[in-house]
């Protein structure tokens, strides 16, 4: 791919980001590789794409490219801001609350940025009533807690018999957070895909790969671009890993 069009795309990646002139074999890369290849690629949205490299640099504890990831999300408008603040939730269940804590400051100061560079006041974020947070009913919540586990799993719930699976798993992961809206079910098998893998959990990381890819909300096609643009932001021995257990779940999905 020729050079105009590499900056082409990354100026489409990363709107009002001046690139680093490539003047090492990392920046000569990125430029070459990263966004004259990867990014450039057909086969997985530029909204999808987000997703992952959101979820990588969030993780990696990366201070600038958080903040340039998100405010490339948002002033491209491919992102709207109700939809990355159900992202950082989703974030905190699989990389955790500080992580996610740091990641949700970065959508603050990047809303604000984008406004201003439009010259608008920023708009507040907005209020959330309590009906969002589903059902008071307990018996309820773990209901559906555990149907919305065998929906998105495609196995049985797993047993109430630790507060890691009754209030954590049951009542709150899937009896909460996957059925809020926002986000679609896709995008937070996307967002969840790369979050377990680059947390080294091989047993999540087969079966959430395994349901996105069985369930069909993930085609293979896509998967496979889903691991090269993680392996692009987390790096290529994880992304082996994830490729692996992409192989295997397609190889074992039913007739």
């Amino acid at each position: 791919m020729n050079d105009d069009h590499a900056a082409q795309i990354r100026t489409e990646v990363l709107p009002g980001h001046e690139p680093a002139a490539a003047a090492s074999p990392f920046t000569r890369a990125s430029h070459d590789f990263l966004y004259g290849e990867v990014w450039s690629r057909p086969g997985l949205s530029r909204r999808d794409r987000r997703w992952v490299t959101l979820t990588c640099v969030a993780a990696a504890d990366s201070p600038q490219p958080i903040e340039d990831h998100v405010h490339a999300a948002l002033a491209s408008g491919d992102i709207a801001l109700t939809a990355m603040l159900e992202f950082v939730l989703h974030f905190a269940v699989y990389c955790g609350w500080p992580k996610a804590s740091h990641l949700e400051g970065a959508v603050a100061r990047q809303w604000d940025r984008t406004h201003r560079e439009r010259g608008e006041p920023t708009p507040a974020w907005p209020q959330l009533s309590d009906d969002t947070l589903g059902p008071g009913d307990w018996e309820e919540r773990i209901k559906r807690g555990v149907e919305e586990f065998v929906d998105v799993n495609l196995v049985p719930a797993p047993p109430t018999n630790s507060p890691y699976r009754h209030a954590g798993i049951l009542g709150f992961v899937f009896g909460h957070v996957w059925q809020r809206p926002g986000l679609t079910r896709r995008e937070r098998r996307i967002i969840t895909v790369a979050c377990v893998a680059l947390d080294d959990s091989p047993v999540p990381l087969r079966s959430h790969v395994t349901a996105a890819l069985h369930s069909g909300d993930v085609t293979k096609e896509e998967m496979d671009e889903i691991v090269l643009q993680f392996a692009a932001y987390y790096g290529f021995a994880k992304g082996e890993a994830l490729a692996d257990a992409v192989e295997a779940a397609w190889a074992a999905r039913p007739d």
